[in-house]
């Protein structure tokens, strides 16, 4: 599953020019190992930025694994604890998309993450025994939610949402500043993104990134589309990665397998009514590859998606009939 800090991933805005009508302010700053931007017409309230800085410093405090007081840390300390409102709805979310995608998503991945070098501790060479060992700790069947209290039957399962917490701070943000009376806005924290409303009277534009073949590899747009009254997430193995002895081992680790996962996927896009549900499902499709995805997504016409492969050496895309146009 995908590790979101220090990453920046696949969506890039697209930014058009604008009247002077309708000036778009927009500020940036840093949250959850990653860049965040917002972008929005209307008045620029001076104290905007640090309202959103406290909204964002919330949700990292709530998720951060690298945090050792947040209220994840905590968790993954006790057998039972009770939890905020951000981490009640991140873990329900979670839960519906672990059953949906037969577990490709599963936040109690944690331990192996940290066993391949994404998480706190560094890279290291791994052994078959080691994965076999951790392997009974990824249940999230044994992980509940009663009463806003988290409850482990067993109490050396850990929790990581990094597959998520990002969507879920872009959402955050967006109700906030609904909330404050803006209603043409787009906000994109490390490439997960939700729009609301127009630019210049239309629809605003994201693109996504055509896959490079090394970390640092020049950002170019694939294909671009309008995005209004939505949340935008995207995946991809070709950023967050590690290398040994010749051998690339990427940050999404399969669940069932305990290993990275191994495909000609390089990247889904999913575009659903929430970010915190695209971000999940966007890891778990990394997780399934296109055919197993597509599956899902033929019972779930409220989703789309857009696919970049491999095939015969030469990039490949596919995407479900919905995807916007």
């Amino acid at each position: 599953m995908k590790i979101c800090d220090f990453l920046i991933l696949s969506l890039a805005v697209l930014l058009a020019s604008c009247s002077n009508s309708e000036k778009t302010h927009s500020f940036q700053g840093f949250t959850m190992g990653t860049y965040y931007r917002v972008l929005f017409i209307g008045d620029e309230k001076p104290d905007l930025q640090s309202q959103i800085d406290s909204v964002l410093a919330d949700v990292n405090h709530t998720f951060s694994v690298f945090d050792t007081l947040s209220l994840i840390s905590c968790v993954n300390k006790a057998d039972s604890l009770e939890v905020n409102s951000d981490f009640a709805k991140v873990f329900e979310v979670s839960k519906y998309v672990c059953d949906v995608t037969g577990g490709a998503f599963n936040p109690t991945v944690e331990p192996l993450v940290n066993l391949w070098g994404f998480g706190r501790d560094s890279a290291s060479e791994v052994s078959a025994s080691e994965v076999s060992a951790l392997l009974p700790l990824l249940d999230f069947d044994k992980v509940y939610l009663k009463d806003n209290t988290i409850i482990k039957e067993n109490k050396s399962i850990v929790l990581n949402f990094n597959a998520i917490a990002k969507g879920y701070g872009v959402d955050k943000v967006a109700a906030f500043l609904l909330d404050n009376g803006y209603k043409d806005f787009l906000v994109d924290i490390g490439g997960e993104i939700v729009s609301h409303g127009t630019k210049s009277g239309k629809p605003w534009q994201v693109g996504i990134q055509v896959p490079t073949k090394e970390k640092d590899g020049a950002i170019a747009s694939d294909y671009t589309f309008p995005l209004s009254e939505a949340a935008v997430a995207t995946s991809g193995n070709y950023r967050n990665y590690r290398e040994e002895n010749g051998v690339r081992y990427s940050h999404i680790i399969n669940p069932k397998t305990g290993y990275p996962e191994k495909s000609d996927l390089l990247s889904v896009t999913v575009v659903a009514a929430d970010c915190v549900t695209a971000d999940a499902l966007a890891t778990a499709f990394m997780v399934l590859g296109v055919n197993g995805s597509m599956e899902i997504l033929k019972q779930h016409s409220e989703w789309a998606a857009y696919f970049i492969y491999l095939k015969n050496n030469e990039l490949a895309v596919t995407h479900t009939e919905n995807f916007p146009k």
